[in-house]
Formats: C-alpha cells, sequence, structure tokens
C-alpha cells in the first residue's frame, strides 16, 4: 500500500509524455517501411508478377486493385507495428527506471510468438516507479529510498506517535491527531 501511495505521489502519468519515450528513429524507421511496402506491394501487384500477369483481385478496375493491396498491407501493418513501438517503449522506459532493458525487451520478444501481449503485461505490473528529485536537495532517489543519500533527508516521515506515514506540510497527523508542528519544534537540532 506505501509503494502504491508513494507511484501516486511522485509519479505524474500523461500518455502524450510516454508518447515520447519511444525512440524517435524507431517510429522513423516504422513510418518508412510501411510506406516502401505499401509502394512495393501496389506495384508487385499492378504488374502481376505475383499471379501469372494477373492483377489481384480479378475485379478489372485497377484503382481498386491497388486500393485492395494497400488495404491488405495496412491490416497486417496494424498488428506489427504497435508491438514493435511497445518493444521500443519497453527498452526505453526499462532503462529510465533503472531495470535491466535488455531483459525485459527480451521477455516481451520471446513471449510474443505464443501469448502476443503477457510480456508486455507483465512488465507493466511489476516496473518499478520512477526517481524523484529529493524535496530537500533536489539529487534524483530511487523511489523505494526512505533517506535521501546526499543529505539525509528522511523520505517517508511518519508520525511520532502513532508511526503511520504523514505528508511533510501535514501540521497534524490524520490518524491519531499528534500535534507535528510541536514535535518538529522540540526535535530541531540547536546549533
Amino acid at each position: 500500500m506505501r509503494l502504491i501511495r508513494l507511484r501516486r505521489k511522485n509519479e505524474r502519468w500523461r500518455f502524450r509524455d510516454e508518447l515520447k519515450v519511444i525512440p524517435r528513429w524507431l517510429v522513423i524507421t516504422v513510418i518508412v517501411v510501411f510506406a516502401i511496402s505499401e509502394i512495393t506491394a501496389v506495384l508487385i501487384d499492378l504488374s502481376g508478377v505475383a499471379n501469372n500477369g494477373v492483377v489481384w483481385p480479378e475485379a478489372g478496375n485497377l484503382a481498386l486493385s491497388a486500393l485492395a493491396m494497400a488495404g491488405l498491407v495496412a491490416l497486417g501493418a496494424l498488428f506489427f507495428v504497435p508491438w514493435l513501438l511497445l518493444l521500443g517503449y519497453v527498452s526505453r522506459d526499462a532503462r529510465r527506471r533503472g531495470m535491466n532493458s535488455t531483459l525485459w525487451t527480451l521477455l516481451c520478444i520471446m513471449l510474443m510468438p505464443a501469448y502476443v501481449a503477457l510480456g508486455f503485461i507483465i512488465y507493466f505490473l511489476v516496473r518499478e516507479p520512477l526517481p524523484y528529485a529529493c524535496p530537500k536537495c533536489a539529487a534524483m532517489v530511487g523511489p523505494r529510498f526512505n533517506f535521501c543519500p546526499t543529505c539525509r533527508c528522511d523520505l517517508h516521515p511518519s508520525c511520532p506517535s502513532c508511526k503511520r506515514e504523514i505528508v511533510e506540510n501535514d501540521k497534524f497527523c490524520p490518524f491519531c491527531g499528534h500535534d507535528l508542528a510541536r514535535t518538529a519544534s522540540t526535535e530541531a537540532p540547536v546549533s
């Protein structure tokens, strides 16, 4: 429960920002390969090389034949392209979360033939929260740290009375009503 609260508190998730994690070179490569495959499929179909000189489908209208072939290629890409882009996302996202990106990418690739999206589902369920800036010194700290390794800031303050987790700016404990401002002033270090 504490980890869920920590994720909600420190991780702001926006779909537009998550799309930026996908490598730009992968997006460009997918677009170029899609365009080349569309052009190649239509040209091969219209030339009749694949069907002994007959254009597929045999409707007699070349424009409809080209449109049908382009639609088939787009339908095939509809299943392959999202999987490729998700692989790029998993690779980059695992790296930015401090996880082994090679291992997670290989897991998603290996589970693809039999279980389609199981590797991605497992990744999204067990991935680590993002590192965040320490509220005191702004150094990047891991999501599971209790104290900042740079300034020893308590990243998970707790009530001295009931020992439950509180937020830094609480004046009173929301669980037992303990006066946190008075406790903080008595614990202030004497210089």
